[in-house]
């Protein structure tokens, strides 16, 4: 497993799609420090200490991140036939069950590096404007909300990567599934009960991003499970059918 972890590493190097990802996390902060310029109550909201922490973190799971870790991960899992290299791994041979878990660790751990990435821009950008303001507390819990974040993320989305690689329809629907996924969680904010059981704002139960009781964060803890579930058996039947 550590070679193919390894091997699968050195792939992403090569490939742009990372620097994809870090532009769109860049693109996500700039955009929100945009919006921070507005005013309220002749206040501008990016005056307020933790607002930009706060505001980017919802915005960017709501709007990008969600579509461009399920871009990557779909990505890493469907090339090998795209590009026509399956056939080749085949006679070494591979085993492709650990060679797709590999990948989904791979995304798994992406997942987590690109929220923390989006961490660490905001925290300068608050540690320039609010050094003073900003505590130790508000900084840490922020930190395990991006954390979890980009763990809970990368478990709600695997079922649209896992289904992705099976369609064999190119990984650019990935993208466009994720996008839509993650939007209608702005709807299913709207209510108490959509909130607590839909995947995307089950994250935002789990993390503390939203204020939530024992029994909503127990709930979002299984429906992420069934997700991870659900995201297995796609691709233990894909790569059985694959054989």
């Amino acid at each position: 497993m550590k070679d193919l972890l390894w091997a699968e590493s050195q792939k992403l190097h090569r490939s742009k799609i990372l620097w994809i990802a870090g532009f769109a996390t860049v693109m996500v902060g700039l955009i929100v420090f945009a919006q921070g310029q507005f005013t309220f109550y002749d206040r501008r909201y990016i005056d307020g200490a933790g607002w930009f922490m706060t505001a980017a973190q919802s915005l960017a799971t709501f709007y990008v991140l969600p579509a461009v870790i399920s871009l990557l991960g779909s990505y890493m899992i469907c090339r090998e036939e795209q590009e026509d290299t399956l056939k080749s791994l085949r006679l070494i041979p591979v085993d492709e069950v650990k060679l797709t878990l590999a990948k989904m660790i791979l995304a798994f751990v992406f997942s987590v590096l690109i929220y923390l990435l989006l961490f660490a821009i905001t925290f300068l950008v608050e540690a320039v404007l609010h050094l003073e303001a900003l505590s130790v507390g508000l900084v840490l819990e922020n930190l395990k909300i991006y954390f979890l974040d980009g763990v809970g993320v990368f478990f709600a989305i695997s079922p649209i990567i896992a289904l992705v690689a099976r369609m064999k329809k190119g990984y650019w629907l990935a993208l466009v599934f994720a996008e839509i996924y993650s939007f209608a969680g702005l709807f299913a904010s709207m209510s108490q009960q959509l909130k607590t059981v839909y995947p995307m704002t089950a994250v935002f139960n789990i993390s503390g991003y939203y204020n939530a009781n024992m029994f909503q964060v127990l709930i979002g803890v299984v429906i992420l499970m069934v997700c991870v579930i659900l995201s297995l058996l796609i691709l233990k039947g894909w790569n059985r059918k694959t054989k």
